[in-house]
């Protein structure tokens, strides 16, 4: 496996940081970036130039991640050359939420086949339900074949979110790539850190992953409680307060963050279901925590990957970590480097949700808040 990368930015153009020769023989690129810049059709056109053989699959962000700094309003390109390794590509639009599941099912009927060994996917971060897309997936896939991924973003904004294969991205859409054989390891590992504060709450009213009401009383009225000030500042500043949710009392922490809220229906959207009869606890950033959870979540790529130094590691962090850690956010990501070394090649997004398994498992779960980090290796 070979790779190389390049960044776009307003102030240099393009720049090559790391060179390897694979130009024609490149068969899977990796395009994040910036809403804007991903609108403006002429970058597509010069990223196929310099890779005219590859699949192209890109991205809107809330912030760009290349080796050990994270980037705004720029587009971090990586290209791939599998030696051993077959990929195949699929897409489709979804225009409504409701439709996540069969979306789900769908696209892993699209990669179903002989030596599939794992699913990375990107979907539209507004218009899905992701953890109804991972149920759909989880149901057709074969036990064994994990998946990763997570929806795109859209900086803080909550306007739009763009997704593309082979062509300039768009909204509505949710793309996978498939990778099949016995040469490829692949590792993977997502951890949050953050703290459960408050008393818990049971969820008595909600339909899918629109929350509506919390022991009885307005969800949306909760958080405006919690927010005070930074409640005219909704649905971004709810990121700085997401849900901690447990199905029952044995089951693990999945957290959710909000998408959208709507004062009229006095609701909050999801990135993922919040089931009804399920617990949930707000929760606030530890700094600290934040950072030894995304060293930790590379510590657990280690166990599933193997220990190549000649590793890609996809990292995909929620926004919400973004706006808490400030100016302080590249530490995350030397976090990872620690761990995964200098040989490794790094890229990666800040997202709207997260897609992976948990570490026991194969069976992936929509998160978010956390870091979730994926390895690939040919032996």
């Amino acid at each position: 496996m070979k790779t190389e990368q390049r960044q776009w930015t307003a102030e240099g153009g393009w720049m090559e940081l790391k060179t390897s020769g694979i130009g024609e023989t490149a068969n899977l690129v990796l395009v994040f970036g910036s809403r804007s810049l991903l609108e403006d059709s002429t970058k597509f056109d010069e990223i196929k130039q310099f890779y005219p053989s590859a699949h192209i699959v890109s991205a809107s962000t809330s912030g760009e991640i290349l080796e050990d700094l994270v980037y705004d309003d720029s587009l971090a390109v990586t290209a791939i050359e599998f030696e051993k390794t077959k990929i195949q590509v699929a897409s489709m639009n979804i225009n409504d939420a409701k439709d996540s599941f069969e979306a789900g099912v769908q696209m892993a009927g699209k990669l179903a086949g002989e030596g599939l060994c794992h699913v990375f996917l990107i979907s539209d971060g507004l218009h899905v339900n992701g953890s109804e897309i991972v149920k759909g997936i989880n149901s057709a896939l074969d036990v064994n074949v994990p998946c990763t991924g997570g929806l795109a973003g859209d900086a803080a904004n909550f306007e739009k979110t763009l997704v593309g294969l082979d062509g300039a991205p768009k909204e509505y859409q949710i793309v996978a790539v498939g990778f099949y054989g016995d040469s490829l390891e692949v590792g993977y590992g997502s951890v949050g850190g953050w703290d459960n504060f408050g008393a818990e709450r049971l969820v008595t009213r909600s339909e899918g992953n629109v929350l509506y009401e919390l022991d009885g009383q307005s969800a949306l009225d909760l958080y405006k409680m919690y927010l005070g000030d930074k409640a005219a500042e909704l649905p971004g500043s709810a990121l700085l307060f997401p849900l901690g949710l447990k199905f029952d009392e044995d089951s693990d922490t999945i957290v959710r963050t909000v998408l959208a809220v709507d004062d009229e229906k006095s609701s909050m959207t999801f990135a993922g279901d919040i089931p009804e009869g399920c617990y949930v606890r707000l929760m606030k950033a530890n700094f600290d925590k934040l950072i030894e959870g995304a060293n930790l979540a590379a510590e657990h790529t280690t166990q599933k990957g193997g220990d190549s130094s000649d590793k890609l590691a996809l990292l995909i962090s929620c926004v919400g970590r973004k706006l808490i850690l400030g100016q302080r956010i590249d530490e995350e990501v030397e976090a990872v480097m620690e761990v995964l070394g200098d040989g490794s090649t790094i890229t990666g997004f800040y997202s709207y949700g997260e897609i992976s398994p948990v570490v026991e498992s194969a069976k992936c779960e929509l998160h978010n808040q956390t870091m979730t980090i994926t390895t690939f290796a040919e032996v």
